[in-house]
């Protein structure tokens, strides 16, 4: 048995809906402008160019009904609410096809952002670290798993604050669908069960303050709802 300078932090784990069961996270992707409407309000214009992707540490998942505390280093914070697909199985250079065969289950997720940071880094070319991989910077549901919700291809995703809708969109405008981010995701990692891909938000996004009530949802997947602190 190895001696370890310190305790190992527990793994961050989710809870499964509607069971006992925890969802054990491994990493958690993201990707990025996949829906045009969000592509063109961040000022690109949205094509079919191969997906890309950031990733945010697993223990920056914070759950349904948590406070999330304002972030340090920015005065421009925003929401992005998400559909989040939990990977079950293993996988490289996974074909289109056989997609869906990774997939556990599918959740609602919240990609918190640094927008200041954010905008600074694109211009100066810098990576995203700082401006999406925070701590609470990825709020997410309960995960339900294919068995009850099958492989969800459209329905309503929204996001209010305070009760003011801001993000009202449908799944099905995603310009990558779920099949194809797994596909090529996969060429560039080995997908692994824990895995968590949060695929993109729609347009809408904006600031969040202090004391601000957060609703959201995607239909048929679940509901997840946070207090900035």
């Amino acid at each position: 048995m190895q001696n370890l300078a310190f305790a190992v932090p527990p793994r961050p784990v989710v809870p499964v809906a509607g069971a006992s069961t925890l969802f054990p996270v491994h990493r958690i992707y993201c990707v990025g402008k996949n829906y045009a409407a969000h592509a063109r309000e961040m000022g690109t214009d949205p094509t079919r160019e191969p997906p890309f992707f950031f990733s945010k540490p697993a223990d920056a998942l914070v759950g349904d009904g948590a406070r999330v505390a304002y972030p340090s280093r920015t005065a421009n914070f925003h929401h992005e609410i998400e559909l989040v697909v939990a990977i079950g199985g293993e996988g490289r250079e996974v074909t289109r096809e056989a997609a869906l065969g990774l997939v556990y289950g599918y959740a609602v997720g919240n990609d918190f952002t640094r927008r200041y940071l954010q905008a600074r880094a694109k211009d100066k070319g810098q990576p995203w670290d700082v401006a999406k991989g925070f701590d609470e910077s990825a709020a997410i549901s309960a995960i339900r798993s294919v068995s009850q919700v099958g492989h969800p291809q459209r329905g309503r995703i929204w996001l209010a604050v305070n009760g003011t809708v801001r993000q009202d969109a449908d799944i099905s405008e995603l310009t990558w669908s779920v099949p194809e981010i797994i596909a090529e995701l996969s060429t560039l990692f080995t997908l692994r069960p824990g895995d968590l891909i949060y695929t993109g938000t729609p347009a809408g996004v904006g600031a969040l303050h202090r004391g601000d009530r957060i609703e959201g949802g995607v239909e048929g997947v679940g509901s997840l709802s946070n207090e900035i602190a």
